[in-house]
């Protein structure tokens, strides 16, 4: 593992540091977790109010008892190019998560070093971000967006070099898409320790082609495609418990290279069988970045 960074005076970045320690002393859960349903129909889903007769949504949700391996308890760190994720350790002085324009101003920056950081590519474009609080029956002015329980990869091989054209336009993107790059997602919560609705990770190593189905988001003006799965008791899955505001998750949503190193990681939030009722709600903030090399 690499050791501490620090870039232009900012806080220490450990990207690479993992506490060597059971949280709570879970080994793994049991639970439930949100799979497609196998089907000879494509699934898709409209993000807005489809025509007359036509279903909003095609793809059954397939739930199956699953167990999820606390990431403490490896021996080894996931790793980016490997499992498909990696923990990193990088408090941040940034708070005000509510204010968009502070979050793009401030956040932004912070996160395209952290990346730069950890994955020793040239260039980051933070473009999107998704500020997260499960829904709150005490506190519902702070509902800010539900978790996604849904076992998902958000790009696709169509939909990645698409997205990257969208973002820096025909000239400029041909040349990104003529080398390496990557879309990764910096997950943090924003309260701790985090116990309410964690975030799951499926080891990319545990990926059979054959439990990935291509299901299409259909917007107002264009279409977009993410990755669904299938069930398959192949699948590993890890998640870390009582992670703090000083932690953050890298998450491999699509890599170029095609070398045998991990291209994603299906991802998903569940609920934790440990979690007890009265636990705060989960808050949490993740920033989709573009990485070039």
């Amino acid at each position: 593992m690499s050791g501490p960074a620090t870039i232009s005076g900012q806080v220490d970045l450990e990207a690479d540091v993992v506490l060597a320690e059971l949280r709570r002393g879970i080994e793994y859960v049991d639970a439930t977790l949100p799979y497609l349903a196998p089907s000879d129909e494509p699934p898709y889903r409209y993000t807005f109010e489809p025509p007359p007769g036509v279903p909003k949504e095609v793809g059954e949700l397939d739930h199956h008892l699953t167990r999820i391996w606390s990431g403490w308890a490896e021996a080894d760190a996931p790793a980016l190019d490997v499992q498909g994720f990696a923990l990193g350790h990088h408090p941040t002085a940034f708070t005000d998560f509510r204010d968009a324009d502070a979050v793009e101003r401030e956040y932004y920056p912070e996160m395209e070093r952290l990346v730069l950081a950890h994955t020793g590519a040239r260039r980051a474009v933070v473009f999107d971000k998704n500020v997260r609080h499960a829904p709150s029956v005490a506190e519902p002015d702070t509902f800010l967006g539900r978790p996604a329980r849904l076992v998902h990869n958000d790009y696709t091989t169509w939909s990645a070099p698409r997205r990257v054209r969208d973002l820096l336009g025909p000239g400029p993107a041909e040349a990104v898409l003529q080398g390496r790059y990557a879309f990764i997602n910096l997950w943090r919560p924003i309260i701790g320790p985090l116990r309410d609705a964690p975030l799951a990770l499926c080891d990319a190593r545990t990926v059979a082609p054959e439990t990935v189905v291509t299901s299409t988001l259909i917007y107002p003006d264009r279409r977009g495609e993410v990755y669904r799965l299938t069930f398959s008791p192949e699948h590993r899955w890890t998640y870390f418990p009582d992670m703090t505001p000083d932690e953050l998750i890298f998450i491999k949503c699509f890599d170029s290279a095609e070398d045998g190193r991990a291209r994603f990681s299906a991802h998903t939030a569940f609920d934790d069988p440990t979690c007890a009722p009265d636990e705060p709600p989960r808050q949490s903030i993740e920033i989709r970045t573009l990485v070039m090399w």
